[in-house]
């Protein structure tokens, strides 16, 4: 198990990373995360939902994914609500006071440990991880994932630590003794993570730590920008609100309040065509050539915030003056003409009118689909691949076209008005080169375009963050303790 000092000090890549390179050795890896909090999430091949993290994980070990790999998933519709996931269903959603209440945490327990042996009698090793941090003992009777899942799985757990964020020593140090002793031995080493500038420097460091925490130091890994991993959540996209660029096509994703699956734009990011910032400035939305709405964990309410702060009729406006838009999801159902919520699915709020730019109707209900999905588009014969994660159905007014064809049952997918004015339900979309150039076609003229094997890419990303591990881990040691 990877166990933290905090969240987003680096878990979820690590464990990509040491998943692939587990596959490298010729071993049969898996991930695992008891419980995952997070927007982002990912469809199996069964049609279930999961955290997206381990779906990439699952991807660096070379296997499809699967809702044991992540059986309990948590997705924040507000500061204290969350639609609680279970194998992959939903079965409703709980505040945050009666979730982490001990009645009825042992069946949820029961669920993940299941989930945990079914796993384990299929791949090996698994690499679990943790979340949060491992010292917050004021949630310990209740803690699903992190010391009480590595005590049921009999983990040797390797603390991670982020140097980058500063305390380092006090978070390592306070990390491990603040645990109870039938766990405190079970911390078998560290990994001090996002380190920045000579390292040489911080071999004084690897021994003060060796020395006041008991447990070797397997590594310390240097911070990387020139390696690209999906992120779980969204603390990454901060990093990523640019102003638009000369020279490539500008692409601004509406910076929602609750967005989710932000990953549906990493690949469109790599595009060496475009230039993509998120934002949700009225100014710089103007300075786009491709406005995308993302989906949306909460689509009335962030419907309600963008007409607040003007950022819908900043979107209506540049669409007037010629600017794209596509809608993905949520920002599907937030373009159409209306949002009704009569049995308060999402809360309060039972109708806003949308965008209109689409002639659509959406009504919010308890049912979610959840499913992957092979699909052609328009009059482009290529067959895609994506997946649907939503609640509601939207309904097509005046006669309107839809934009994709569902291969298998051949059912109609979104709305198109226009190359420059459509939506759909299907994440991943913008993985397919074929939508992707249908979507640049018309800037064309001032671009030069290779082409890009995303899938390619992917696989070399998870290769180049074995080897930057590898360099800088003891894998000797660590094998030596997974061996004992």
């Amino acid at each position: 198990m990877l166990a933290g000092t905090g969240s987003d000090v680096g878990k979820s890549v690590l464990a990509a990373g040491l998943c692939r390179i587990f596959l490298q050795d010729g071993y049969h890896p898996a991930p695992f995360k008891a419980q995952n909090m997070a927007l982002n999430s990912f469809a199996t091949p069964e049609g279930l939902e999961i955290g997206r993290a381990q779906a990439v994980q699952a991807e660096a070990a070379g296997i499809p994914c699967h809702t044991d790999m992540n059986p309990l998933l948590l997705k924040p519709s507000s500061d204290h609500t969350s639609q609680v996931v279970l194998n992959g269903k939903p079965i409703g959603n709980r505040n945050a006071y009666d979730y982490f209440r001990k009645e009825g945490r042992e069946e949820l327990r029961a669920e993940v440990n299941a989930a945990f042996d079914r796993l384990s009698q299929r791949f090996n090793p698994i690499v679990m991880e943790g979340a949060g941090s491992i010292s917050e003992i004021n949630l310990a009777d209740t803690d699903l994932v992190n010391m009480p899942m590595a005590r049921y799985a009999d983990a040797d757990v390797i603390l991670v630590a982020d140097i980058d964020r500063g305390g380092v020593f006090a978070s390592a140090y306070g990390s491990i003794m603040l645990q109870k002793p039938e766990d405190k031995h079970r911390i078998k080493g560290i990994i001090v993570n996002k380190f920045r500038g000579d390292i040489r420097l911080f071999e004084s460091g690897v021994r003060m730590m060796e020395e006041i925490c008991g447990v070797p130091v397997l590594g310390v890994i240097p911070y990387f920008k020139d390696i690209h991993i999906e992120e779980e959540d969204s603390l990454s996209l901060d990093y990523k609100k640019l102003q638009a660029a000369k020279g490539k096509v500008n692409v601004a994703v509406v910076l929602l309040r609750h967005i989710s699956n932000f990953t549906d734009f990493d690949r469109l990011e790599m595009d060496d065509r475009v230039h993509l910032f998120y934002t949700n400035n009225t100014d710089e939305l103007q300075k786009a050539d491709v406005i995308i709405i993302p989906g949306s964990k909460s689509t009335l309410d962030d419907l309600y915030e963008l007409r607040r702060n003007g950022v819908a009729q900043a979107i209506l406006r540049a669409h007037r003056n010629g600017a794209t838009v596509l809608g993905i999801c949520g920002g599907y159902q937030i373009m159409g003409r209306e949002v009704l919520d009569p049995d308060g699915v999402e809360g309060s709020i039972s109708r806003l009118p949308g965008l209109g730019l689409l002639p659509t109707r959406t009504t919010m209900s308890g049912e979610k689909v959840t499913r992957q999905v092979d699909f052609t588009f328009g009059d482009c014969a290529t067959v895609c691949q994506g997946y649907e994660i939503h609640m509601g159905e939207t309904e097509l007014l005046d006669g309107a076209a839809s934009l994709c064809r569902i291969q298998g049952d051949g059912h109609a997918d979104g709305c198109f008005i226009s190359q420059r004015c459509m939506g759909t339900y299907i994440h991943g979309i913008l993985d397919n080169s074929a939508f992707v150039d249908y979507l640049l076609e018309p800037y064309a003229d001032k671009l030069q375009h290779v082409e890009l094997d995303y899938q390619a890419y992917k696989e070399e990303q998870y290769n180049k963050l074995a080897d930057h591990l590898r360099q800088h881990l003891n894998m000797d040691l660590l094998y030596r303790i997974l061996g004992a």
